[in-house]
């Protein structure tokens, strides 16, 4: 299932909560199996995404990658 989620953190250099974000969204729509959630099912997303986003920030913190505000650098 989850062979094509890409790297979504440069190894060496802090995390950002874009991309944390990010690898969120990424596993949400791999996992539901969409892409785009329809009206009736954005909240459930966000909200998904938020508590995804937060157990990331917490594993990375514990391995001791610091997390810095900021955008996504991945993004082309």
């Amino acid at each position: 299932m989850c062979r094509s989620i890409k790297t979504l953190r440069r190894p060496g250099e802090a995390a950002t909560t874009g991309e944390l974000e990010a690898a969120a969204r990424q596993y949400v729509r791999k996992l539901s199996g969409f892409r785009v959630p329809s009206a009736r099912n954005q909240d459930a997303f966000d909200a998904a995404i938020a508590e995804i986003a937060a157990v990331s920030r917490r594993l990375i913190e514990s391995v001791g990658v610091p997390v810095e505000e900021g955008p996504d650098r991945w993004i082309r």
